[in-house]
């Protein structure tokens, strides 16, 4: 199972997504845990051993406050975003890792009224909860800028790939085909993997390559059509290769 996936399936858990919403905050005991979330210290462990083994907590022994043997307390070591577009003609999912190191060295990733803020606090290892309510809030709304304008880059992407896929069915002859060419489109730059193609549209390898030599002319063909150009290819054209 790779880290998105194990990612999905830790967080779909409602139990645990509570424990990490308490773990962001500070570290806490299992009991803490138990008594804040309404359920047992034994489920929280289970929980608990689960996010451990996803990389997504880790634990600590820290001194006993009646001076007994340490007692064991966790926290969240693991820092990324996972974001999901779906619709029609849209379906993608990616776990990203957010880049690590002080505001200094994030600075030259951010934008203008981002990077103020980062040589503000830089060398800062403690700021009052007032200034850093002031800093959250102008962050936050400059990620809501952020993701309306990704909001609309999505939806555009969507309306595009709409329209290709719409060619797709009416230029396309089978199936089989038009499966070979939405791989294609979704990953212009990442030559597929024939072998694991021919296996998902169960024909051999043979089939496969004879069928990406019919797509090819049919992808020549409609992009000349529609454009209203003249397409001419010769032995190593300075096109995608897979229109080569």
């Amino acid at each position: 199972m790779d880290e998105l996936e194990h990612s999905l399936m830790l967080l779909q858990n409602k139990t645990r997504r509570s424990i990490l919403e308490r773990l962001v905050r500070e570290p806490h005991y299992p009991m803490q845990l138990a008594d804040l979330i309404g359920v047992s210290q034994q489920a929280i462990v289970k929980h608990l051993k689960e996010l451990e083994r996803g990389n997504l907590v880790e634990k600590m022994k820290v001194p006993s406050e009646k001076g007994g043997p340490p007692r064991t307390i966790f926290r969240v070591c693991e820092a990324f975003s996972l974001r999901v577009d779906l619709g029609p003609d849209l379906f993608k999912i990616e776990r990203r890792k957010l880049p690590s190191g002080g505001p200094l060295r994030l600075s030259s990733r951010l934008p203008g009224g981002a990077k103020t803020i980062a040589e503000t606090v830089s060398g800062r290892k403690k700021i009052s909860v007032t200034e850093g309510v002031v800093h959250l809030e102008q962050l936050n709304d400059q990620l809501e800028q952020l993701d309306r304008q990704r909001d609309a880059l999505i939806a555009l992407h969507q309306q595009i790939r709409g329209r290709v896929s719409a060619a797709v069915d009416t230029d396309f002859e089978d199936y089989s085909q038009r499966t070979m060419v939405h791989a294609l489109v979704e990953a212009p730059r990442v030559k597929p993997d024939l072998g694991l193609m021919a296996k998902e549209l169960n024909l051999s390898e043979s089939e496969i390559s004879t069928m990406m030599s019919r797509v090819r002319i049919l992808v020549e063909q409609q992009r000349s059509e529609r454009s209203g150009e003249v397409v001419a290819i010769d032995d190593n054209p300075d096109l995608r290769w897979w229109l080569g």
